[in-house]
């Protein structure tokens, strides 16, 4: 059957003559059946497989052939920069049939969001926290700016699912079901990742399994063959060893001259170190991380693309797809967290005809050369990390029932399950929450009906609410102004240290001196220095190295290798690792290693969570002061393998959750808004790896005592 025959001819017409295809490519095929017969679908494509076309085609012949009229297609993103990358190729798409295209998000001006509302675009592109800004607003009618609402395309859906934003998109969406009081088509756009029918049904919320009054056929849409184990990996990657961020410099500088080179960090203080050292090597430098200002990114981002000789040094920022013209050659400082991670890297790479992907990695310690070779070992093999949902996000749940009171002004204290559909974790087994809210004033209630109370007025009120639909919470930071451009953000505690001299700032990969600090308004104003400066933010969220990736590095040093190009340097530095680390790894089980100053230590190689888990589980035996890692848990020094056997021999068995401090808690966003213990319990359950800790328990276990 010749698929591209359904759809609508005017788009069908355009493809061929002013995009000039030839043909669709097989995603973009296969995903016009279910998309036109309204099914939810999932569409997975490596970076730049033409997902946005395969979801955006069927949906423009869907509605030029059933006649929607208003705003009757979301497109979400989780990056605004994103979301601006694709608004002129949407809007040249949606144009073909006279159709409009708007974007709304926090940094579209006043008078544009006016015209929004007013003009009602077919196609609004946003983010989930502006859609819910939206629905709780005083100047949109959500019911009548929505009322042709027919479907929602989710982009870059697994960099929503692993974590509350996830819950977050969710919530809002079977929000906005009630609102249209229709089924909306959820049609999610990813790239490879490890569970992809999990992430279809989670993506169809309340609704997984059965669509109430329509036909739910939801499609798995992958055409390609899966790589299995035993395929030779794609692309040319490389491993090197360099020691150090400025022999790295060094590398780039001399490498791959007259091309355009991204190079991905896993810090923002690396991006601007790094940044610096090319741009003292005469190389020309971009620089794009998260605390840098909008419009700095974007001056950053466009003249890379209009650029050819040169590099753009970036976090995980550029990762999802945002535009940056034709690369040449990815590099990559140290590791990335995920395989997922590296695969849309190395995504970025390959797109000409007769180029071919590629990445070299560039190693600083020994430590991240094992991870990056582990990494690559389990991409070798076919391995993906699945996308999971972060477990009991109570948090969310308080913060949904205070967003549905602003949305709705009163809900009834019986019937508030329904505006979720009943989707756990947001039907009726969350009223110990509605309960707590009401108890602390955060909620009121009159006559059966709840609204907002004082306690949330006070916590959440100011700018209109507007903090309230953001679920993440990050460290204050100061605003950098150079006269009255907006530079990006820092560290208060770069502002705060002694500092011998002028107090100088790297940010944007330029040096500053600061020039006076505004202390109540976090602002800091800065004139350009001749050198010097630091850069430093707080990282937050971070949950160590999985147990698969533990695991994964173990079996580096035990001697695997990965499909990958080796240099010399890499070669001799892992040989040179897995001398020193011989006496902490064997293949058979983990190791408890009695150094010679006494220290006890258990090298379980089972990830930070797991390790976690056993040290609650295990606290007779663990050292007092809970020290452990992602590969060791520290012993009480007088443990004795008799004892030992004894207190862990029914260990699996009892498995415990890890304790969490209250200090902890100040990361989880609207932990306020929850019993204290329910909140302590839902970072517990974020903490814990219990499958990889009760492998860890069912391996042999071996007294290894050092010499020297």
């Amino acid at each position: 059957m010749n698929e591209e025959a359904l759809l609508d001819p005017v788009v069908l017409h355009h493809v061929v003559n002013s995009l000039g295809w030839p043909e669709l490519r097989p995603l973009q095929r296969a995903a016009i059946g279910p998309l036109l017969d309204g099914n939810d679908a999932l569409l997975l494509a490596p970076t730049a497989g033409g997902k946005t076309e395969a979801a955006t085609f069927p949906l423009l012949s869907r509605m030029a052939r059933e006649g929607w009229t208003g705003t009757s297609v979301l497109y979400l993103c989780p990056l605004k920069a994103l979301l601006n990358n694709l608004h002129p190729r949407l809007e040249r798409y949606a144009g073909w049939l006279g159709r409009a295209v708007a974007l709304w998000h926090g940094d579209v001006h006043t008078a544009a969001r006016r015209a929004v509302l007013w003009q009602r675009p077919d196609i609004l592109l946003t983010t989930p926290e502006s859609l819910e800004a939206m629905l709780v607003s005083v100047n949109v009618d959500h019911r009548d700016f929505f009322a042709g609402l027919r479907a929602v395309v989710v982009d870059e859906v697994h960099a929503f699912a692993g974590d509350d934003r996830g819950w977050h998109l969710l919530a809002v969406l079977e929000r906005l079901t009630r609102v249209t009081g229709r089924p909306l088509q959820r049609v999610g756009l990813s790239a490879t990742v490890g569970n992809p029918d999990d992430l279809l049904a989670w993506m169809q919320g309340a609704a997984a399994g059965s669509r109430p009054g329509q036909v739910v056929a939801p499609d798995m849409v992958a055409p390609a063959r899966p790589r299995v184990v035993g395929d030779p990996p794609p692309g040319q990657v490389e491993l090197d060893y360099v020691g150090s961020l400025v022999n790295a410099a060094k590398v780039i500088t001399a490498l791959h001259g007259g091309e355009k080179r991204l190079v991905f960090c896993e810090s923002r203080q690396t991006v601007e170190e790094l940044g610096q050292l090319l741009r003292e090597r005469g190389v020309t430098t971009f620089l794009s991380h998260a605390s840098l200002s909008a419009d700095e990114r974007r001056r950053s981002e466009q003249a890379f693309a209009e650029a050819r000789d040169c590099v753009i040094v970036s976090t995980s920022t550029l990762e999802l797809g945002i535009d940056v013209g034709d690369l040449d050659r990815v590099i990559q400082i140290d590791a990335p967290a995920t395989v997922a991670s590296f695969l849309q890297r190395l995504g970025r790479t390959g797109r000409r005809a007769g180029s071919t992907r590629n990445c070299l990695f560039l190693c600083r310690t020994g430590q991240e050369l094992t991870r990056a070779a582990a990494l690559l070992s389990l991409w070798g093999r076919g391995w993906v990390e699945p996308v999971v949902p972060p477990p009991e996000p109570r948090h969310i749940v308080a913060q949904q029932m205070l967003a549905l009171c602003l949305q709705e002004h009163r809900v009834g204290d019986r019937l508030w399950p329904q505006a979720w559909n009943a989707l756990p974790p947001f039907g009726p087994g969350a009223e110990p929450i509605v309960r707590h809210l009401l108890d602390h004033g955060y909620l009121d209630s009159d006559g059966g009906m709840l609204f907002i109370g004082p306690e949330a007025e006070r916590r959440f009120g100011r700018r209109h609410f507007m903090d309230m639909t953001a679920v993440f919470t990050g460290p204050p930071e100061f605003t950098v102004l150079h006269g009255r451009q907006e530079l990006g953000r820092i560290d208060p505690s770069l502002l705060t240290e002694e500092a011998r001299g002028d107090r100088r700032l790297l940010l944007g990969g330029r040096s500053w001196k600061v020039t006076y600090v505004d202390w109540r308004r976090r602002r800091c104003f800065v004139e350009p220095a001749d050198g010097g400066g630091r850069a430093r933010w707080t990282s937050t969220g971070w949950l160590g190295s999985s147990h698969v990736l533990t695991r994964a590095m173990r079996d580096v040093l035990l001697g695997a290798d990965p499909p990958v190009r080796l240099t010399t340097r890499a070669t001799d530095r892992l040989a040179a690792e897995r001398v020193d680390r011989s006496a902490v790894v064997h293949p058979g089980g983990s190791l408890v290693v009695r150094a010679p100053n006494g220290d006890l230590s258990w090298w379980t190689w089972a990830g930070l969570r797991a390790n976690a888990t056993l040290t609650a589980t295990l606290s007779e035996v663990v050292d007092p002061m809970h020290r452990f890692d992602d590969y060791t848990i520290r012993l009480r020094a007088d443990l004795n393998r008799v004892e030992w056997r004894t207190l862990v021999a029914d260990a699996a068995q009892r498995i415990c959750l890890p304790e969490v401090s209250m200090r902890a808690l100040a990361g989880l966003k609207f932990s306020v808004a929850l019993p204290e213990r329910l909140a302590r319990a839902t970072l517990a359950a974020r903490l814990t790896d219990v499958s990889g800790a009760v492998a860890v328990l069912e391996e042999p276990v071996r007294f290894v005592a050092l010499t020297s």
